[in-house]
């Protein structure tokens, strides 16, 4: 419900029943409807802060790292991007989003050809054409990669 409340604007009403929920248990979910809230509200801060949260309540949840990792990249901050990324394949190590976007990642921190290279070819596997899209957004703007590989991974974006 305070995922329907925050879709139709009514932000206010979905953090006021998110609160209602943690007082009868608090669990990861709530916390993630709270990360999303604040995130249509642009306040990336307390995004970073609720996902933070619910990785308290369930650090094993691959997912998390991943959507924290993301808010990350959006930040800028792609060596902590990295660092969360790796700790999502700790528990779930074939992961093909975590796959792809530590390999968006590493290559926008660092320039590596091999990570733009992976990238290009789990590219073609992602279901959602618009992270995808992201992701080789993020992976293209590192420093110092070929030419060629950019465009190859470029081409995804065009389809």
């Amino acid at each position: 419900m305070a995922i329907l409340l925050r879709a139709c604007g009514l932000t206010d009403a979905s953090f006021a029943l998110c609160d209602r929920a943690d007082s009868v248990e608090r669990i990861m979910l709530t916390e993630v409807v709270r990360a999303g809230t604040w995130r249509k509200l642009g306040d990336l801060q307390q995004t970073v802060a609720a996902f933070e949260r619910a990785l308290a309540l369930e650090p094993a949840n691959w997912s998390l790292y991943l959507d924290l990792a993301d808010v990350r990249a959006e930040q800028g901050d792609f060596t902590s991007a990295v660092r969360l990324i790796d700790q999502g394949m700790r528990h779930q190590p074939t992961e093909l989003s975590l796959r792809a976007a530590g390999a968006a990642y590493r290559a926008r921190l660092t320039g590596s050809r091999a990570d733009l290279s992976e990238l290009v070819e789990l590219a073609p596997n992602l279901p959602n054409d618009s992270y995808r899209d992201l992701l080789i957004d993020h992976a293209c703007a590192g420093p110092a990669l070929p030419a060629e590989l950019v465009a190859a991974a470029r081409r995804f974006q065009n389809r």
